[in-house]
């Protein structure tokens, strides 16, 4: 009987350590990577950022027309496709919004409220007003009592007056990417191990001039839909139309064009804010950190 309790013991802190175990090796991974490396087998990691527009030649296949990155993603956010919890509002990818603050996120302008019809006020041409739910515009003068259900040829209904004006997907021609250099030591080559993409409206096409920062998408969900969604997500090849690429492909073969925007810090700025006595220093400085970058991998590869 004694042996029995020992034995039931025994395979009981056998669990837990196993139990804890599993833990432990869990943690070492990145559950954000589509392939993560564990932390044990990296001897240098660097988190960095980078700026890819998407109007540039050599990303024009994340932008073809119709088939454009940013449209894609849009659609995956309308169909439910990416969920209210997949939408993030920083690349901590700690905090989400819902698709409806998306989407009030994507309107160029705020929409218009119009009064609503009133019987016993007189309306000249081009008066508009509200009425069941629809905007209407008066087409003659002195237009009084007259409702656009009764007279419908007195007025001129208009569906879109008053609704917000969306950006294009044209417009949205910014991503932000932040990803991870790791150099893996049992393997010995340095990976670019991506993290999220943020869309943004540059601005040139905004009204205030200033970048509009829509949303971030968890990489790893976005590669899941490109591979779902062949037939949309196509990097297209304005070289060999035989060739044309998944989006998913497109960024493990890095066939895209990106500048250093930032390179992890204590103080969490951008490279032009370390940088900020002119606009040539932080474009300098952007460069020189992207080949001290270049250097180290080259000097890790005699690791």
């Amino acid at each position: 009987m004694r042996l029995l309790k020992n034995s039931l013991l025994g395979f009981g802190l056998l669990g837990l350590v196993v139990c804890g175990y599993s833990q432990e090796v869990e943690e070492q991974y990145n559950p954000n990577s589509i392939h993560p490396i564990a932390k044990y087998e990296q001897h240098f990691k660097k988190r960095t950022w980078y700026r890819i527009d998407l109007k540039e030649r050599q990303n024009k296949g994340f932008f073809a027309k119709n088939a454009e990155i940013s449209k894609f993603i849009i659609e995956m956010v309308q169909s439910g496709a990416i969920r209210d919890d997949q939408i993030y509002n920083n690349d901590s990818l700690a905090s989400t919004m819902s698709k409806d603050e998306f989407m009030t996120r994507l309107e160029m302008n705020e929409a218009v409220e119009y009064d609503p019809y009133d019987p016993d006020a007189e309306y000249y041409e081009g008066d508009q007003v509200s009425f069941n739910g629809t905007v209407y515009t008066s087409r003659f003068d002195e237009n009084i009592g007259r409702t656009p259900l009764d007279y419908p040829d007195d007025w001129e209904a208009d569906p879109q007056a008053g609704k917000a004006d969306l950006y294009l997907t044209s417009q949205i021609s910014i991503m932000e990417i932040a990803e991870d250099q790791i150099f893996d030591k049992r393997r010995g080559r340095l990976y670019h191990d991506v993290q999220s993409i943020k869309l943004v409206v540059p601005g040139s096409e905004t009204p205030t001039g200033v970048d509009n920062e829509l949303a971030v998408f968890k990489f790893k969900d976005l590669e899941r839909l490109f591979r779902e969604n062949p037939e949309k997500a196509i990097w297209f090849n304005q070289f060999n139309s035989a060739q044309h690429k998944n989006f998913a492909d497109a960024f493990l073969l890095r066939l895209f064009h990106g500048v250093l925007v930032k390179v992890e810090n204590p103080d969490d700025l951008y490279i032009r804010d370390i940088y900020s006595k002119s606009l040539k220093e932080g474009v300098m400085a952007s460069q020189w950190l992207e080949l001290e970058l270049m250097e180290k991998e080259h000097n890790l590869w005699e690791f």
